[in-house]
Formats: C-alpha cells, sequence, structure tokens
C-alpha cells in the first residue's frame, strides 16, 4: 500500500482544478522560488484580474499550503481570489539564500504577489504563517488591507516561546514540531487539536514520511524564530489594517492568554472572535464555523 498522502495528492489536485486553481511556481529571484495555488485564470496573458477579493493564505509550520487550507480553498474560492503559496522550504518552495527569519518569508511571499500582479490583499495565517504575515503588513503595509489571524502570535519573543513550550511539555520547538517517530507525530497532533479523532496507525507513519522534508532547513527556521524580548521588531504594534483574530478556544500552544493579550496590544483595529471546541488546528477542525467568520470578515473588509 503506497503513502496515504502521495495517493491523495492527484485527488486533490483535481479538487483544485475543479474549483478554478492551478499550480504556478514563481521565480522571486534567481536561487529562490515560491510556489502558488493561484486562480487558473490569472496566469493566462490575455485574462484580466479578477474583480473578486484577493486574499493570501498563509499555512503554519508543519504542513503545507493546500493541506492547511483546503477546506478554506473549496468554500472561499467562488466569492474571492484565492492564493495559496508554500512558505520556503515547504512544499516546492526553495532558496539558496542563507537567511532563515520570518522577514525573507514575508519578502518572498510580497514579491511573489507582485509578480503575479497582486498589489493588494487580504492575509490570512495561522501559527507560524500569522508570525510571517506581521511581519509582512510591517514590511509591506500598503499591500495588505486586513488581517484575520489564527492560533498565532505576533512574534515569537523567548518570554513567549518559554511559557508556550512550558504548556505544552516540552523544552524546545524541533523535538515538538520535526518528531522524529510515529508516536512524535501523535503527539503533534494531539496537541494542536480538541479532541483528535481516532486515526488508523498507517496514518500516523504516512504523515511522518511526507511532512518533514528539509529537516535541517526547518530547523534553521526555528532557530531564527525565537527572538530575545529586548531584540523583538514589533515592540510597539501600529497596524493600520483592521485585524481579526480568529482561534479556538482549546488552543494549547498559544491558549487564550495569547490571543487575549495580543488583542489588547494590537489596539482598537482588532477583534477577536473564539470558536468552541477547536484547537490549534481550528480551521481543520471547525472547518463550517471557521469559514463562516471568515467570510463574514473578509466580506466586510
Amino acid at each position: 500500500m503506497g503513502n496515504t498522502f502521495v495517493i491523495l495528492k492527484p485527488i486533490i489536485h483535481g479538487l483544485m482544478k475543479a474549483v478554478g486553481m492551478t499550480s504556478q511556481l514563481v521565480e522571486i529571484e534567481p536561487g529562490t522560488t515560491i510556489h502558488f495555488w493561484v486562480p487558473t485564470k490569472s496566469i493566462h496573458p490575455n485574462n484580466k484580474l479578477s474583480n473578486k477579493p484577493p486574499v493570501l493564505f498563509v499555512h503554519g509550520f508543519v504542513a503545507n499550503g493546500i493541506m492547511t487550507w483546503l477546506f478554506q480553498i473549496l468554500s472561499l474560492s467562488s466569492d474571492f481570489t484565492v492564493y495559496v503559496p508554500d512558505l520556503l522550504f515547504f512544499g516546492d518552495s526553495i532558496t539558496t539564500r542563507p537567511e532563515r527569519s520570518t522577514t525573507i518569508q514575508a519578502e518572498c511571499l510580497a514579491k511573489g504577489m507582485m509578480k503575479l500582479g497582486v498589489e493588494k490583499f487580504s492575509l490570512v495565517g495561522l501559527s507560524y504563517g500569522g508570525m510571517v504575515g506581521f511581519k509582512l503588513a510591517q514590511m509591506y503595509p500598503h499591500m495588505v488591507e486586513s488581517m484575520v489571524m489564527s492560533s498565532t502570535v505576533i512574534e515569537m519573543t523567548e518570554s513567549i516561546s518559554n511559557a508556550s513550550l512550558k504548556n505544552i511539555g516540552f523544552t524546545n520547538w524541533p523535538d515538538f514540531l520535526l518528531p522524529k517517530t510515529v508516536s512524535g507525530v501523535k503527539v503533534l497532533l494531539s496537541i494542536g487539536s480538541h479532541k483528535l479523532p481516532w486515526l488508523p496507525e498507517f496514518f500516523y507513519k504516512d504523515f511522518h514520511e511526507a511532512m518533514f522534508s528539509n529537516r535541517k532547513e526547518k530547523m534553521e527556521l526555528l532557530e531564527a524564530l525565537v527572538v530575545n524580548d529586548k531584540d523583538a521588531t514589533i515592540k510597539a504594534p501600529n497596524y493600520s489594517q483592521r485585524i481579526y483574530i480568529l482561534c479556538g478556544d482549546d488552543d494549547k500552544i498559544f491558549n487564550m492568554t495569547f490571543s487575549d493579550d495580543m488583542k489588547e496590544k494590537l489596539g482598537k483595529n482588532t477583534t477577536i472572535q473564539y470558536i468552541k471546541n477547536a484547537g490549534h488546528l481550528v480551521q481543520l477542525e471547525r472547518p463550517c464555523t471557521y469559514n463562516h467568520y471568515l467570510k463574514k470578515f473578509l466580506s466586510s473588509s
């Protein structure tokens, strides 16, 4: 029997084609390429960009873009122009540059969207992707019109990192996010969920085989992620965009204390909504409820 995720790949690609999405490699510069899922019509030279509002979905640390946002792509693609990239060292996105910070991730996404002809968009970020999103909005404020942030923090300072790791019973992020064993995958998904459903043993094995490529580079991403409190680059957040914090009420990694504190720091342009009985992977656990709130916010932007 083949790997579940290898078998699912052409099926998911077929679903993407059915909703008008296609795979596109965008060269940011020599040696750096970002893979995007984009509207099929947008890549044909004779077609103008859609008048539907553009939305950029930025995935978290474990899975790539399509595995993270599948339910949202299927739900929103009829009303919004959806763009779903893979961050560097996830999926087919690569670079020969040595930097590993959220800054280079944000820079590549912004340049990728420019190359795709998109100058303004709303941004939806999950976990690590939320931190990249905050950095992108800081660096390119003229591009980001509004943000929906889920299961994330503004920046991973040492104090936030230490508190979060203590909550989940780990001493470092690689041990948690880059498990070396199948049992480690079970722990990862269990902590990421409100209530992990029963899954066959081969699922965890296949997940372990499929999701943890580029381990060395991902270790370096995690090393670059945590910054000393005094070196934090976003000390006094001052975002002009409307921000919507949309989280599960049982996020074990960044619990409600983190989210409430983030809302307080972000100020009057920020609102917050908790989804009951959902964990860190809120968009997968409660996709219908998540999509309802997401559409409502994006339609009002």
